[in-house]
């Protein structure tokens, strides 16, 4: 569904990403993990075409994303830090969101609002809100219309252990229907009943794009965390 080919993306000096290959397929929850300054974030934003990589391409169903923003519209995206007018209320940001996107056919899918028990704080103005009901914003604007690919970055950073475990349910369920869902995460322990797939980045490159199941018979643990550690010694 997305498919990364010879990614090179250069910050002055800095090569943030290093002839970067790789294939995101449907009903796949894939974990995109490494050390800071390993490329994330960077891989990230040029699936999203907020950076252009300099040379390689990337796809999204077979259609080159260059100049073709249309794409965009399926995709559900959840900054680490979301960023909010001050003086907006939670029920303006959704409104605001819906009526940009008033001549989408998708239903609206408002579960995690009443999950997380948005709707009855529709009134607080967004400067009012703790980082954790923040990130509640964010994840729910990721899921509202019905996208057929999740980018969550950091997710369950700031959630507490009910809204943390309310999300993994949710992308356990959004997997289920066939989306393809793209997690960043430092917090590996959270990772173990949710991805189907690691890819790991360090300084710019690739260092292994494997199912969990194969990176577990290789390194004999069944942890993430702990297969990750055994596998980069």
């Amino acid at each position: 569904m997305i498919i990364a080919s010879n990614v090179t993306k250069t910050f002055g000096k800095l090569k943030a990403l290093d002839n970067v290959s790789v294939m995101c397929s449907k009903g796949q929850t894939i974990a995109l993990i490494g050390p800071n300054g390993s490329g994330k974030t960077t891989l990230i934003k040029s699936m999203l075409g907020m950076v252009v990589p300099d040379s390689g391409f990337i796809t999204f169903d077979e259609h080159n994303i260059l100049h073709n923003w249309n794409y965009r519209s399926r995709i559900g995206y959840m900054p680490q830090i979301g960023r909010y007018p001050d003086n907006m209320r939670i029920g303006h940001v959704f409104e605001m969101m819906k009526d940009l996107r008033k001549n989408s056919t998708a239903s609206t899918d408002e579960e995690l609002i009443t999950a997380f028990g948005l709707d009855k704080l529709m009134h607080k103005k967004m400067q009012t809100l703790s980082g954790g009901t923040r990130q509640k914003v964010s994840a729910s604007l990721a899921f509202l219309f019905n996208p057929d690919v999740l980018i969550l970055d950091e997710p369950t950073a700031g959630l507490d252990p009910v809204a943390s475990e309310i999300l993994k349910q949710k992308m356990i369920q959004e997997k289920e229907k066939g989306k393809l869902i793209l997690i960043t995460s430092h917090v590996l322990s959270e990772l173990d009943d949710v991805v189907s797939e690691i890819i790991y980045m360090q300084d710019g490159q690739l260092k292994f794009h494997k199912s969990l199941e194969q990176l577990q018979e290789d390194t004999g643990q069944q942890k993430l965390a702990k297969a990750i550690a055994q596998i980069m010694k």
